[in-house]
C-alpha cells in the first residue's frame, strides 16, 4: 500500500513553486469568477465592489493555504521586493515568478470553462476588448480610456507600492507586529483598500502575474492579438510598473522605518559569543524562500 509520505517532493524549491502555483490559482480563481459573474448579469449579480472583496477573500485563502511553504507571495512584484531587501534567495525569483504566471492562466482557463455560456451569451459570440459587450476585462486589466500612458504607469507604481508598504512591517517584532494567524486577513483587507480606492484608473492589477497570466489566456482562447495591442500597447504597464513600485516602496520602508527602529535589546541569559554567532547566522535564514518574513501577497 502506498503511504501518502511517499509523495512529498523532496526538492524544496519545487514544493514553493507548487504552493506558488496553487496560491496564485486559488487568488485568480476568485477574483475572476466575480469579475465573470458582474459582467455577464450586467450588474444584477453584483458590482464593482463584490470584485474586489472577491480578489481580497482569494488573497486571504490562498495565504492560509499556502505560506507555510512558500511564503505566499502570489505576485512576482512581491518577490521581486523581498529579493531586494534580501529576504528572499534571488535564486527563487524566476522560479516563483513562472509559478505564479502559469497558476494565473489555468485559473483563467477554469474561469472561462465555468462563465463560457454566460460569456457567450453577453458577448454574441464575439469576443473583443472593446464596445459595451467586451469581455476581455474579465480576465485582465485595461485603462480607462481618460487615462494616459504616464499617468496609468504612476497609478501602477503608487498602487504597488502602497501594498509593499503596508505589508513589510506586519511581523517586524522591534515596532507593532500582527499576531501570525491574523496576517492573511490583514493583508487581504489592505488588499481591499487599493482596490476600493485605486483601481478606477486602470483596474488595480499591482500583480504583473495577475495580469499576464490572464491576458496570455484570452489570446489563445479567441480574443486574439488585441489584448496585447489595444490602447496603445498598454499591456505592459501591469508587467512593468510593479516591478519598480514595489522595491521603491521597500526601501522606503528600510530607510524610514526599519533602520530607525531600536535595536533589540540581547538576551541577558545570551553570552558575547553566542550574541556574535547569532548575529553571523541570522541572515542566512532570512534568506530562505518559505521564511515567515516573505509571506504576503
Amino acid at each position: 500500500m502506498l503511504k501518502l509520505h511517499t509523495l512529498r517532493v523532496r526538492a524544496a524549491l519545487v514544493r514553493e513553486c507548487m504552493a506558488e502555483f496553487l496560491g496564485t490559482f486559488v487568488l485568480l480563481l476568485f477574483g475572476c469568477c466575480a469579475a465573470a459573474q458582474v459582467k455577464t448579469s450586467r450588474d444584477t449579480k453584483g458590482q464593482y465592489l463584490s470584485v474586489n472583496m472577491s480578489f481580497s477573500v482569494g488573497v486571504m485563502s490562498a495565504m492560509y493555504l499556502v505560506k507555510g511553504i512558500s511564503g505566499a507571495h502570489l505576485n512576482p512584484a512581491v518577490t521581486l521586493s523581498f529579493c531586494v531587501v534580501r529576504r528572499v534567495k534571488w535564486g527563487r525569483l524566476v522560479p516563483y515568478c513562472l509559478s505564479q504566471v502559469l497558476g494565473a492562466y489555468v485559473a483563467s482557463a477554469l474561469v472561462y470553462a465555468v462563465y463560457y455560456d454566460a460569456i457567450m451569451e453577453f458577448s454574441g459570440g464575439v469576443l473583443t476588448v472593446y464596445g459595451p459587450n467586451e469581455t476581455a476585462s474579465i480576465f485582465a486589466t485595461y485603462p480607462a480610456e481618460y487615462l494616459t500612458l504616464g499617468r496609468s504607469f504612476l497609478d501602477q507604481v503608487v498602487g504597488t507600492g502602497m501594498l509593499m508598504l503596508c505589508i513589510l512591517g506586519l511581523e517586524e517584532k522591534r515596532n507593532t507586529p500582527a499576531p501570525s494567524d491574523l496576517v492573511p486577513p490583514i493583508v487581504a483587507t489592505i488588499v481591499l483598500g487599493i482596490g476600493m480606492s485605486m483601481s478606477a484608473n486602470c483596474g488595480a492589477a499591482i500583480n504583473p502575474a495577475r495580469d499576464l497570466g490572464p491576458r496570455l489566456f484570452t489570446l489563445t482562447a479567441g480574443w486574439g492579438t488585441e489584448v496585447f495591442t489595444c490602447y496603445n500597447y498598454w499591456f505592459w504597464v501591469p508587467l512593468v510598473a510593479p516591478l519598480i513600485g514595489g522595491p521603491l516602496a521597500s526601501l522606503l520602508y528600510l530607510i524610514f522605518i526599519e533602520w530607525q527602529l531600536p535595536d533589540p535589546e540581547p538576551s541577558p541569559s545570551l553570552s558575547t559569543d553566542s550574541i556574535i554567532k547569532n548575529s553571523v547566522k541570522r541572515p542566512a535564514r532570512l534568506a530562505t524562500g518559505g521564511d515567515l518574513n516573505s509571506t504576503y501577497f
